[in-house]
C-alpha cells in the first residue's frame, strides 16, 4: 500500500516516530526532492528503491507506485510538512482508489508551525486575532478570484503566506489593499527548523525591502499580523483565576 507521510518542516527531528517507523520498512520512498530535508532519506533501509519526485510527473509517480506493487513493496510518498497543505496529494488519492492501491494518510509537523516557533509566536491571541489564513500570492498557478491575497487580506487576521517569497513586492501591494497598514508586523522565515533558518522582522510597509536586503527569493513564509507584535491581547480566560471551568471554580 501506498503511505503519505508528513516529512515536517525541515529538522529531522521533527518527523513523527509514525513516519519514522513507515520511512524505515518502506520498499520504495518518493520524496518531494525541492523541499524535503535529503536527510530524511537516511532512515530508508538497505535496498529502498528512492525517488525524486521534483523530477517526476504524477504519471511517473503512479508508474513507481505501481512498480512497488507488483513487487509486494509498500511506498511511502514523503511530502513536506504536512501534505494537506499545498501537498497535491488528493490527485494522487483518487488515482490509487481508481487504480485499486489502498492508502493511509501520516499527518506531520507544517512549516507555519515551524515558522511560529522561530519567531516565538502564538498565531490566536484573545482580543488581537482569533482566525489564521494560510494561503499564497496568485502567480504561474493562479487562485479562485473570491481568494486574492487582497480579499484574504480585508480580515486583518493572522496570515501565513506561502509559496510566494520570489513576489515580496506583490505581496506587499495587497497586503495594504486590505487591513493591513504599513506598520503592520509581518516577518519573512527561511527554511523554518533547518540549519540555515533564517528571520528577517520588518513591516508590511518594509517587506519587499527587507526581502531584497537579505537576499531571501524562496523557501519562505510571510506572517504578517499584530500577532507579531509586543503586547495588546487580552489574558487568556482558561487560566484566569476569575473564570470558572469545567475542572475548577474562579477563586476571585
Amino acid at each position: 500500500m501506498v503511505h503519505f507521510v508528513g516529512a515536517g518542516p525541515g529538522a529531522p527531528d521533527l518527523l513523527t516516530l509514525r513516519g519514522a517507523k513507515l520511512l524505515s520498512e518502506a520498499g520504495c520512498i518518493i520524496y518531494a526532492g525541492s523541499l524535503v530535508n535529503p536527510a530524511l532519506l537516511g532512515m530508508a533501509r538497505e535496498g529502498c528503491s528512492i525517488y525524486n519526485s521534483a523530477e517526476m510527473t504524477l504519471e511517473q509517480v503512479l508508474e513507481a507506485i505501481r512498480a512497488a506493487e507488483v513487487s509486494g513493496q509498500d511506498t511511502v510518498r514523503l511530502h513536506t510538512g504536512d501534505p494537506c497543505v499545498y501537498g497535491a496529494i488528493k490527485e494522487q488519492m483518487d488515482a490509487l482508489d481508481a487504480a485499486g492501491i489502498p492508502w493511509d494518510d501520516t499527518p506531520g509537523v507544517s512549516s507555519f508551525c515551524g515558522a511560529a516557533a522561530a519567531v516565538g509566536a502564538e498565531y490566536t491571541l484573545p482580543g488581537v486575532s482569533q482566525s489564521v489564513i494560510i494561503t499564497r500570492l496568485a502567480g504561474r498557478t493562479p487562485v479562485p478570484a473570491r481568494e486574492s491575497l487582497a480579499a484574504m487580506a480585508s480580515h486583518g487576521a493572522s496570515m501565513v503566506i506561502f509559496l510566494s517569497a520570489g513576489m515580496l513586492e506583490k505581496i506587499q501591494a495587497q497586503l495594504l489593499q486590505g487591513a493591513y497598514t504599513p506598520n503592520t508586523p509581518a516577518a519573512i522565515v527561511y527554511k523554518a527548523t533547518w540549519p540555515e533558518e533564517k528571520i528577517v522582522r520588518c513591516t508590511v510597509g518594509t517587506l519587499a525591502a527587507r526581502g531584497a536586503q537579505a537576499g531571501i527569493r524562496k523557501t519562505a513564509l510571510i506572517l504578517v499580523g499584530d500577532f507579531l507584535g509586543r503586547g495588546g491581547y487580552e489574558r487568556s480566560k482558561l487560566y484566569d483565576p476569575c473564570f470558572t471551568t469545567e475542572y475548577r471554580e474562579a477563586s476571585q
